[in-house]
């Protein structure tokens, strides 16, 4: 039997509706199309996109398929409902990064971004654990940015990131942004959609709790993050040491 596979060309056009037993679902056909075309770039963060009557007349499927597509790359934070407005492509502003990736909460208080301060940024040759991480050939190279962020201006978490040098040209040229994840897809088209996270409990070692202001040895937690753009890709690799004698982390199971 024949798979069933959606087309990634803007005229290209999936397979009649109920075609086949067994397949992938036909909205994920279409939800897979749209977020190919936002890795190629066809709609740029925070454009709209064409209606859902526009896409079900060029994809050849039914509105109520291309709206439960929308629906699931709204639930994924891919793009963004507006009443009256449209769908439109999500952007990575601070409020979103807040919610959808930035776990750390105030145990009084209302949640804030936080500000960072850049240690050092500098190119070099992928260690196997940076290799591993990010899929990356031996002998890669790799971006690393070591950074302190803060809250109410104190000291909260150092991180250190490992980027993928080929995909990220000139950022250790730049001034480096608070908002990374808004940088990468202003400046490089590349959006992280979704997060893989891994926490445990450690001593602070001497290095990191000196830059925090703590002694070493203070209790911590490590967060070990691996960022995946839309098409799935690992393009950041980032370990962080927080302190949480002010801060909890939150996570919202759905």
């Amino acid at each position: 039997m024949t798979k069933s596979v959606v087309g990634t060309g803007p005229g290209s056009r999936p397979p009649p509706e109920g075609d086949g037993l067994g397949m992938k679902p036909l909205y994920r056909q279409v939800r897979d199309t749209l977020i190919r075309r936002m890795v190629d770039g066809v709609w740029a963060p925070g454009e709209p996109l064409p209606s859902e009557m526009q896409l079900a007349a060029e994809l050849g499927v039914s509105q109520g398929t291309v709206r439960k597509a929308l629906d699931e790359m709204a639930a994924e934070n891919l793009v963004v409902r507006r009443q009256g407005r449209g769908t439109f492509v999500a952007r990575h502003d601070e409020d979103r990064i807040l919610f959808q990736f930035f776990k750390l909460v105030p145990n009084e208080g209302p949640r804030h971004f936080p500000d960072s301060r850049v240690l050092s940024i500098g190119k070099a040759k992928a260690s196997a654990a940076e290799c591993g991480a990010l899929s990356l050939a031996r002998g890669s190279r790799v971006v690393r940015i070591r950074r302190v962020r803060l809250l109410a201006g104190l000291p909260l978490l150092v991180e250190s990131l490992s980027l993928p040098d080929a995909l990220f040209p000139g950022l250790t040229d730049m001034e480096i942004p608070n908002n990374l994840y808004g940088l990468y897809s202003a400046r490089y088209g590349i959006t992280v959609a979704r997060a893989r996270e891994k926490l445990r409990a450690v001593a602070a070692p001497e290095e990191d709790a000196a830059e925090l202001g703590v002694p070493p040895g203070t209790p911590a937690l490590l967060i070990d993050r691996l960022g995946f753009s839309l098409d799935q890709v690992p393009v950041e690799w980032r370990v962080s040491l927080c302190l949480t004698h002010q801060v909890h982390y939150l996570s919202d199971l759905t």
